[in-house]
C-alpha cells in the first residue's frame, strides 16, 4: 500500500463519502451552476479522488478499494435495472426505439473503427479503454465501469477515456442543442412524419411519475435486496468460467449479468415500486462512490494519453452521427428522435432529457425513457464491441 495520510479503511471510506458530498454541495450553489452544467459531478467524483491520491492524501491501493468494486457495482446495477419500466419503454414506439437502437449499432462499429485508426499512437492494451468508452456511450457511467472491470482495463486507463466522454460527448450535445433551430428544415428533407410527436405525447400522459417520501421501511427493503443481490451475483461470477481470448467475459462480468439480468426481472413485479420511494436514486449513490475509488486508484500522468483518444472519440462518434443521419433518412424520423437517440447512447440520463427539451419542452420523458432504453441494451451491446475491439488487438 503506498504511503499516503489516510489508510484506515474507515476514514478512507469517510474520506470518499464526504468528497462525493461535498461535489453534489457545491453542485447546488448558485454561483457554480453554470459549470456543473457543463462538467457535471461525475467528472469531479472521479478527478478529485485521483488528485488527493496524486498529492498523497489517499492511498493507490486499499482494501476499501477492493470491496467497494467488488459488491457496489452489482448493488446499483440491480437496483437500476430493477426500477425501469419496461412497459412505458415500449409504448415509445418504433421510431423513438430504432432511432435508439441505430445510435447503438454506431458505436459498436465506430469504437473498433477509430481504434484501427489510431490504435497505432496509443499502448497495446489500449484497447481496454476503448471498450470502457463504449460502455459510458451505450448506457452511461454505470455501463463504463462494468465494461472497464470486464476487459481487466487499469483504472489508470479512465482519465483519457473521461476526458473524451467530456470533450466529445458534451461537444456533441452543445451541438444537436444548435440544431435545434433547424427542426423544420430538417424534418422536411427526410419526409418526417410528425404526427408521431402528438402520439408518444399522449403515451406520456399514461407514465407513472409520482414520487413519495421514503419511509425506513422502504430503505431497508432497497438496501436488504441490493445487498443480496450484490452478494449472490459475486458468488455467480466466481463460480463461472471466464471466456474469450482476450478475455471478455470474466467473473467480473457475469456478476454484472446477472445482477442486470436479474434487477430486469425484478422489475416486471411490484418491487419496481420501490422507485417511487428513489430506488434508483439509491443505486446512483452506490455507483458514484464506487466512481471515487475508481479515481483513488488512478494516475493522472494517463491524462497526457488524451489526444490521440481525443481524434479517436471525433472519429468514433462521427460514424455514430453518419449512421443516425442514414437512419433518419430511411425511417423518415424526426429530428428530435435523431437528437434523443443519439443523447440516450452518449449522454444517457444525465442528457438525454435535457436535449429533449431544448427540443420539444414538454418532451424531457421521452429522453429520459430512452436512456433508461439505453442502459438495459448497454451493458450487452458494449460487450459486443469490446470483443470486437479485443479482436482487433490481436490482429
Amino acid at each position: 500500500m503506498s504511503e499516503a495520510l489516510i489508510t484506515e479503511p474507515t476514514a478512507l471510506l469517510a474520506f470518499l463519502a464526504a468528497t462525493l458530498a461535498a461535489i453534489y454541495a457545491l453542485s447546488r450553489w448558485p454561483p457554480l451552476e453554470a459549470l456543473f452544467n457543463y462538467l457535471p459531478p461525475v467528472i469531479w467524483a472521479y478527478f478529485i479522488p485521483m488528485l488527493a491520491t496524486t498529492a498523497g492524501l489517499t492511498p493507490d491501493q486499499s482494501p476499501v478499494y477492493d470491496w467497494m468494486s467488488r459488491y457496489l457495482l452489482p448493488f446499483a446495477l440491480f437496483l437500476l435495472m430493477m426500477t425501469i419500466d419496461v412497459g412505458a419503454i415500449l409504448k415509445l414506439g418504433r421510431q423513438a426505439l430504432l432511432m435508439m437502437v441505430v445510435g447503438t449499432i454506431g458505436i459498436v462499429l465506430g469504437g473498433p473503427l477509430a481504434y484501427l485508426a489510431v490504435g497505432g499512437l496509443l499502448e497495446p492494451d489500449a484497447w481496454k479503454g476503448f471498450a470502457a468508452l463504449s460502455g459510458s456511450w451505450i448506457g452511461g457511467t454505470a455501463n463504463m465501469v462494468a465494461i472497464q472491470q470486464s476487459v481487466g482495463a487499469p483504472d489508470e486507463a479512465l482519465g483519457p477515456i473521461i476526458v473524451v466522454d467530456t470533450v466529445v460527448g458534451y461537444g456533441w450535445m452543445g451541438v444537436l442543442i444548435f440544431l435545434s433551430a433547424f427542426q423544420k428544415r430538417f424534418d422536411a428533407w427526410v419526409g418526417a412524419d410528425t404526427a408521431v410527436i402528438e402520439r408518444l405525447n399522449q403515451t406520456l400522459q399514461s407514465i407513472d411519475a409520482e414520487r413519495v417520501a421514503s419511509r425506513t421501511s422502504d430503505l431497508a427493503l432497497l438496501f436488504g435486496l441490493a445487498m443480496a443481490a450484490a452478494a449472490i451475483s459475486v458468488q455467480v461470477g466466481r463460480a463461472l468460467p471466464s471466456l474469450g481470448d482476450p478475455t471478455i467475459i470474466s467473473g467480473t462480468t457475469w456478476a454484472v449479468l446477472f445482477a442486470v439480468t436479474v434487477g430486469l426481472a425484478v422489475s416486471f413485479t411490484p418491487v419496481r415500486k420501490l422507485e417511487r420511494v428513489g430506488g434508483s436514486q439509491v443505486g446512483f449513490l452506490a455507483l458514484y462512490l464506487l466512481l471515487t475509488s475508481i479515481g483513488a486508484k488512478a494516475d493522472l500522468a494517463a491524462v497526457l494519453d488524451a489526444p490521440a483518444f481525443l481524434l479517436a472519440g471525433v472519429i468514433w462518434i462521427s460514424i455514430h452521427i453518419g449512421l443516425l443521419l442514414l437512419g433518419a433518412k430511411l425511417l423518415r424520423a424526426p429530428l428530435f428522435f435523431v437528437a434523443t437517440g443519439s443523447m440516450a447512447n452518449i449522454g444517457g440520463a444525465a442528457s438525454a432529457p435535457i436535449v429533449a427539451s431544448v427540443y420539444l419542452p414538454a418532451m424531457a420523458p421521452v429522453g429520459l425513457l430512452m436512456a433508461v432504453a439505453g442502459y438495459i441494451l448497454g451493458i450487452y451491446a458494449a460487450l459486443g464491441c469490446a470483443w470486437l475491439l479485443g479482436q482487433i488487438a490481436l490482429l
